[in-house]
């Protein structure tokens, strides 16, 4: 692996022109196809298997031209203070709005207030419900905007209007935060390579590598019916992993020519060493995103799918971009330990000999393991105790801000109607292979009726053909309660009896039932998930450090970082804890996507550093230290690069944090904590610890499993054997 990388590297550093021309090309050709591709709506969703999916799919059938799983909007009148919505003028405001809203072409039907009874009981707040033909996500913009003036028309008559439901859905606010996560990785670059030059090469292969990631994913969305959300983690995991994917190899290009080398043997050497350590922190995060598609959510997959694929350009850029632009910088790429003319001068940047402080910190750690060790669990441990009142749920318009018209639409519904109207649910009842149709729908609303937690159960809708019933239901609790959740459940026992009694099925539906189930099929696949990833990653990290322990090692340490980052979720976004700090409006059910997306996410990139930082340490133990000083020589090498690209991508990740989204803001804060757990207190503290308390049994591996096991050579043992001067034929890439 190592010889093969120091071909690549050697190749595009002298065939620069060439290597540059394909990316300039590729970044053209994805920004053509993206500009040229037909706009493409947010994608549909659907959650196959599940109780309230099979519900949807009936009512197509059943309920042809009903669109069951069609965008719904509720537009909220209030009237000013001491009048009511009965009242002539705001009762012919409404009539004017409600005629507006049903001249859009994707609108299915509009319920008037009046004729639908949906005034309140005190005449104060009314509301008009609009269902369209398409899905939330699928709905135009244009139809949109048309909800959004006939709400504005009817603000000028004096009414409060606000507009709630899922086809008006909330955008997060475009703040300055990526910019400044950007800009802060930017100060940091400069501040570890003391170049702005070597500093803007990551950023721009970074940016190069996202261009093409994100413009082929704009390209694609409309054929593969992707939405905006997965453009924006390919473009959050893109850039992170690209900036610290080129960081790793200028880094050691650095210390080749430290140590004297010429500049394209130095390139070769960077590639085939800190190339091969990118080659599998690659491979790790790619398992992990592609992973997701055991979940069995397509929308989950194909975010997962888009991410990799992004990764893998980062990695290929990584490889070949970056040593073809070492070859233009020429000498201006100092070696390591010397700062550019602008920011020092060419002076060195320490005294020779003097320890740096990577250094230091491993002596310390080598010679009071056992100390770090146990503090390092029990602080990770302490940070992952909110885990066990840890509540999941996806997130409504209750959880939006209170700056939205969601929100706002939201509170007007509870104070006019109660909690649960924001998420009736909706009973579909077949009936065709029963005797007695009607029966079975009257039998099914008085044993709904009779249960806990409901305020009022409509009589059924059947369709032409008399065999499927519609009933909804509205629970006293909000949508996200653990109550609403009990009451869905307890419908869906009833299932049984219903049956067995009238030979109807009866089934549960609609938004706050959708959620429920792709909670529980959250939680479900959480497990095996955990099981595939950590498995598959597990046995690539036993061929790169030929060892059983360290990868066990890898593994315990990533599962207490992810378990403290879901405790600071917890305390966060459900207690409440810096509540103000976040600008956390909400506090409620953490988002039941989170843990999975954490599991995957984090393990990738932790094992980013932990393959960039133990390689080093394999790397010296190899070549003949003793096991505590391979730590602290790995240390010295790779703790300075590993803290500059936490850093960085702790920057990128809590960029996202100031977003007015409250999934947005969870996942930024979520991975920023993790990454910070995991580089500076698994990485950085325990990693090293237990390797100084293993000794040479860190390195142990089965003499059987030694000769089944491929040689990858990432350590770059093979580059030892070369001749000093390097040359190379180009051909032997061929024959490679």
């Amino acid at each position: 692996m190592a010889t093969f990388l120091y071909r690549i590297g050697r190749l595009a550093f002298r065939r620069r022109h060439f290597v540059a021309l394909i990316w300039v090309a590729l970044l053209t050709l994805a920004g053509v196809g993206a500009a040229s591709a037909p706009p493409a709506g947010n994608s549909s969703f659907s959650i196959p298997g599940t109780e309230a999916q099979k519900a949807f799919d009936l009512l197509e059938q059943r309920f042809p031209g009903m669109s069951a799983d069609g965008a719904t909007a509720r537009v909220v009148f209030k009237a000013p203070a001491g009048e009511k919505m009965t009242d002539k003028l705001n009762k012919a405001a409404v009539d004017k709005t409600v005629r507006e809203l049903g001249h859009g072409s994707e609108v299915a039907s509009v319920a008037d207030p009046y004729t639908g009874h949906t005034v309140s009981r005190d005449g104060a707040i009314a509301y008009a419900s609009v269902k369209y033909k398409v899905s939330g996500m699928e709905l135009k913009d244009s139809s949109r905007d048309a909800l959004k003036d006939a709400a504005q028309q009817a603000r000028a008559s004096g009414l409060t209007v606000e507009i709630g439901g899922d086809a008006l859905t909330a955008m997060p606010e475009e703040g300055a935060g990526e910019l400044i996560g950007i800009g802060i990785a930017a100060v940091v670059l400069v501040i570890t390579f003391g170049s702005l030059l070597a500093a803007g090469l990551p950023l721009l292969t970074a940016l190069i590598g996202v261009g093409i990631g994100v413009s082929s994913i704009t390209a694609l969305a409309s054929a593969l019916d992707l939405g905006s959300t997965t453009s924006t983690l390919a473009m959050m995991i893109g850039l992170a992993v690209g900036i610290d994917y080129a960081l790793f190899i200028v880094s050691r290009y650095r210390a080749e020519l430290a140590e004297g080398r010429e500049r394209e043997e130095a390139a070769g050497r960077a590639v085939g060493t800190a190339g091969s350590a990118v080659v599998f922190a690659g491979l790790t995060v790619v398992i992990a995103l592609v992973g997701l598609s055991v979940v069995n959510i397509p929308m989950l997959t194909k975010m997962g799918i888009a991410a990799a694929g992004t990764v893998v350009i980062a990695v290929l850029i990584a490889l070949t971009l970056i040593p073809a632009l070492l070859g233009y910088t020429g000498r201006k790429v100092k070696p390591a330990g010397e700062k550019s003319k602008l920011l020092g001068g060419g002076r060195r940047v320490k005294k020779p000999g003097r320890p740096n402080m990577g250094t230091r910190w491993a002596s310390f750690v080598v010679r009071r393991p056992v100390a770090v060790l146990l503090l390092g669990v029990i602080g990770l441990g302490a940070a992952a105790v909110p885990v066990s009142s840890l509540e999941l749920g996806l997130p409504d318009d209750g959880s939006q801000p209170t700056s939205t018209t969601q929100r706002r639409a939201y509170d007007l519904l509870s104070e006019g109607f109660g909690a649960g109207f924001n998420g009736p649910l909706m009973v579909v009842v077949d009936a065709k292979g029963s005797a007695h149709p009607k029966t079975a729908f009257s039998e099914v609303g008085k044993e709904i009726k009779g249960l806990k937690d409901v305020v009022a159960v409509t009589p059924a809708t059947p369709n032409k053909a008399g065999d499927t019933a519609i009933i909804t239901v509205v629970p006293k609790s909000k949508p996200s309660s653990r109550s609403t959740e009990d009451l869905v459940h307890a419908i869906r026992d009833k299932g049984a009896d219903i049956t067995a009694k009238t030979d109807a099925k009866l089934l549960v539906t609609g938004s706050t039932a959708m959620n429920i189930d792709v909670s529980q099929r959250l939680n479900d696949a959480l497990l095996p998930y955990l099981a595939l990833v950590v498995g598959l990653a597990f046995l690539l990290l036993i061929v790169v450090f030929r060892s059983v322990l360290v990868p066990l090692k890898a593994a315990l340490g990533f599962l207490l970082s992810v378990l403290a980052a879901l405790g600071a979720v917890v305390a966060v976004f459900q207690w409440g804890w810096l509540s103000g700090l976040m600008n956390v409006q909400q506090t409620g059910p953490v988002m039941s996507m989170m843990p999975i997306f954490m599991v995957g996410v984090v393990f990738g990139l932790a094992m980013d550093y932990e393959v960039f930082l133990v390689t080093r340490m394999r790397e010296a133990y190899v070549h003949g230290e003793k096991p505590t000083q391979a730590v602290v020589t790995g240390f010295r090498h790779g703790a300075r690069v590993v803290t500059a690209a936490a850093v960085i991508m702790i920057a990128v990740f809590s960029g996202f944090i100031g977003s007015s989204e409250s999934m947005v803001k969870m996942i930024g804060f979520g991975l920023a904590i993790a990454v910070f757990f995991d580089a500076f207190i698994v990485r950085m503290a325990i990693v090293p610890a237990v390797l100084a308390l293993l000794g040479k049994r860190a390195w142990w591996l089965p003499k059987w499993l030694d000769r089944i096991l491929p040689d990858v050579d990432v350590e770059g043992e093979g580059l030892r054997t070369r001749a000093a001067d390097g040359k190379e034929d180009e051909r032997e890439l061929v024959r490679a």
